[in-house]
């Protein structure tokens, strides 16, 4: 059974969208879960500053994961300026080593958003370095975190990251979870379509038409490894 999980977004908000569902499930199942925000996402807002909008998105991001009951983490990088290199994928590494995540949640790699498939990207290799022999010259102080092998790596499904897309996993959504998504979702003004894409009327629609394949009332599609954990429903 999954018992820890880490979401890694581009931005925050990103997670919570596209597999706030899914943790809600896994939380009321009694997994660990954290959601990690690459960046603040703080550049996207039509009126506010970076540096203002920024503070509200952290706020939203701690409320979020709060309400689900979750844990939450942002980390220094700049929407739109996500760097795909070994020193990101090192910090994100040390993060896997301490939280010994059974199962990895991120974006789908190929992307209209270069952020989305940088944090893909990012996700990837940080699992691989989170395994590897690392010494204090490569990895810093947080060498000395023991090494994880990450079982399961999941990507989700976002409306920006269709490119080769395609399922082979279904989770089913119980309405405990769904509800509780939504309670939280729906105090963060982007997700309610105030910057234009209304978001949580496409994935909870989303959540319906995957139910609809699946054969449950509500069901959340993401690409995976063989054997995943998660469930034993097969895609078609």
């Amino acid at each position: 059974m999954t018992r820890t999980v880490l979401a890694i977004g581009a931005h925050i908000g990103d997670m919570d969208l596209t597999a706030g569902p899914t943790l809600a499930k896994l939380i009321l199942d009694g997994a660990n879960v954290t959601i990690v925000a690459l960046t603040p996402g703080e550049r996207s807002h039509p009126r506010l500053a970076p540096a203002e909008y920024k503070k509200q998105k952290i706020a939203e991001g701690e409320a979020f994961a709060t309400a689900i009951g979750a844990d939450f983490m942002v980390l220094n990088h700049s929407e739109g300026f996500l760097p795909d290199t070994d020193e990101a994928a090192i910090e994100l590494a040390t993060i896997i080593r301490d939280q010994q995540p059974d199962t990895l949640i991120t974006h789908w790699h190929h992307s209209a958003h270069r952020d989305h498939e940088h944090a893909a990207r990012l996700t990837i290799r940080a699992r691989y370095l989170a395994d590897l022999a690392l010494d204090p010259t490569e990895l810093g102080p947080l060498a000395d975190l023991p090494r994880h092998a990450t079982r399961t790596l999941l990507h989700t499904e976002n409306w920006q990251d269709m490119d080769g897309f395609h399922p082979t996993l279904y989770v089913p959504i119980p309405d405990e979870a769904f509800y509780r998504w939504i309670s939280a979702i729906r105090h963060q003004p982007f997700a309610r379509g105030e910057h234009g894409f209304r978001h949580i009327d496409y994935y909870t629609a989303l959540l319906t038409t995957r139910g609809c394949l699946a054969g449950y009332p509500r069901a959340a599609a993401f690409h995976t490894t063989p054997t995943p954990e998660l469930t034993k429903l097969p895609a078609p």
